[in-house]
């Protein structure tokens, strides 16, 4: 495992404390989330304190299949991105990140298709994952008429991750696709839902911590045990993962998901497909939805990852 950008590591630390100071004045959630906050998540989409800014050259779309979707074409196109948000398979949307989707439109040359798929609790598993397969169907088939291009690729952070790997699964194991989609970016994921050691030992309150993560599985998967959280359809990191395209795993060393990506780039390695693992130093989950010098970087990282891979 090589550990990335330790020369930013006392910042990336220092920001890391103020968060959790600001967290421990706000009163813990014991219950999970009730309407209001979650009503609140969702309005402002990357749970900051105001609702995202909607550009001009994000278009909504309904793909066939009844599935909404938020595309941005720059005026080269030389691939097309799949995108999966997060938000914990409860909240986020597909225009809940205009600019910075539009900024690697651009700067990757790549249309951007996100997925607007449905939420828990309201339409728990698999609603959100079926969904993702629907519009990556449709890519696969319309993208040249559509987009210009063959050329597709698919990622997205945190539950968007998990929800990247658990496409490419269904393609594959479904409709026999495979080589369709030429690379995976995955942001700080959850493959294993029964929980890996990182997610049961992290105690601090960052983005995330081990209650949230359990409140949130109980939302997403409601009445299914830690075996059934285990099945591979559920639980990427027990499935197959033979015909994945090349991969990028990124994930932060102060992340209670730190063992799943650790583990699944392993695996998806040993099962013949190229990754690369990056692991941030001092980063916490989520660490890209905030101005550091860490999320510049990897902006940059994964601006180059989706630029060449599979070319």
């Amino acid at each position: 495992m090589v550990i990335t950008d330790e020369d930013c590591l006392a910042e990336t630390l220092a920001f890391n404390d103020e968060f959790e100071a600001g967290a421990a004045r706000r009163p813990a959630r014991d219950e999970g989330l009730d309407a209001a906050a979650l009503a609140a998540l969702r309005r402002n989409r990357l749970g900051g304190d105001t609702p995202p800014v909607r550009l001009a050259q994000g278009e909504d779309r309904v793909v066939s299949g009844g599935v909404r979707v938020r595309v941005f074409v720059p005026e080269h196109v030389d691939g097309v991105y799949l995108h999966l948000h997060g938000g914990g398979w409860t909240f986020g949307s597909a225009d809940g990140q205009d600019e910075r989707l539009w900024a690697l439109a651009q700067r990757a040359r790549l249309a951007v298709v996100s997925v607007d798929y449905r939420l828990a609790p309201e339409h728990p598993f698999p609603a959100g994952p079926d969904d993702c397969e629907i519009v990556a169907r449709w890519l696969a088939r319309h993208a040249l008429a559509e987009f210009g291009t063959e050329r597709l690729l698919i990622g997205g952070e945190s539950a968007g991750a998990h929800l990247s790997v658990l496409t490419l699964l269904r393609l594959r194991d479904r409709h026999g696709i495979t080589g369709a989609f030429r690379g995976a970016h995955l942001l700080f994921g959850p493959y294993d839902l029964s929980m890996t050691p990182s997610q049961r030992t992290f105690s601090r309150r960052l983005v995330s911590n081990t209650e949230s993560l359990r409140r949130t599985y109980d939302l997403f998967t409601p009445g299914m045990s830690a075996e059934q959280r285990r099945d591979p359809q559920v639980s990427p990191l027990f499935a197959d993962l033979a015909g994945m395209p090349p991969a990028r795993i990124v994930v932060g060393t102060e992340d209670p998901l730190l063992d799943d990506s650790l583990f699944l780039a392993q695996r998806w390695r040993v099962a013949g497909a190229p990754v690369c693992l990056g692991v941030v130093a001092g980063a916490m989950h989520g660490f890209t939805l905030f101005p550091l010098t860490v999320t510049e970087r990897e902006l940059r990282r994964q601006q180059e990852f989706l630029s060449t891979v599979g070319r």
